[in-house]
């Protein structure tokens, strides 16, 4: 019982912050026409974490914090993608409630994954705190560790996308989704600076 509610607790202290993933799986919510449209960033994000997840139990978590060099160039990488991706949820903002097509299925993926895989912080999240933290477990309590981690993810991501879906059918004012996209933007870019000043 123990793994599952050590399990459940880290997760969400790592995915309830807002980040980067958060605001564009929520985004896509509220921006594609219909729920089943928004789901494939939700269902990328999760399998990023999951795969994440994976191997940072499995021992990724030792080799990345034993190379400086690793920790600089993801953070890097993760810095271009955070001005890239700020900048088309920024200009994607008032097309969308315009009528125009909102992202289609291959960008949500590309961009899920971006935002999943080259995300500093998701990234050293889940290498250095998961990762670590299941090391004190071994054989079936390590693979609940590990099932409720996956779990809580799926959860998160779906019920994000859900929220954001339903948040739409409340009939707000579009000002008030493009408002909403322009401080995303303005969050993620805000991330990016974060990031930058970390490596200065």
């Amino acid at each position: 019982m123990e793994p599952i509610l050590h399990g459940i607790i880290l997760a969400f202290g790592l995915i309830l912050p807002l980040g980067v993933q958060n605001v564009f799986v929520f985004t896509q919510g509220v921006t594609q026409p219909h729920l089943l449209r928004a789901f494939p960033a939700a269902i990328t994000a999760a399998i990023c974490d999951t795969l994440l997840i994976i191997l940072a139990i499995l021992g990724l978590s030792v080799i990345v914090l034993q190379f400086e060099w690793l920790r600089f160039g993801l953070l890097v990488l993760g810095i271009l993608f955070l001005v890239y991706m700020g900048k088309v949820i920024w200009s994607s903002g008032a097309a969308n409630m315009e009528g125009k097509e909102a992202l289609p299925v291959h960008k949500q993926i590309l961009f899920a994954l971006s935002v999943s895989l080259l995300n500093p912080h998701a990234l050293l999240d889940i290498i250095g705190v998961i990762g670590t933290s299941a090391v004190k477990y071994s054989g079936q309590e390590q693979l609940a560790f590990a099932i409720t981690c996956v779990v809580v993810s799926w959860l998160w991501f779906l019920g994000l996308t859900i929220a954001g879906a339903t948040l739409k059918k409340i009939k707000i004012a579009s000002k008030v989704f493009i408002v909403f996209n322009k401080c995303s933007a303005l969050f993620i870019w805000g991330t990016a600076f974060y990031l930058l000043i970390s490596l200065l």
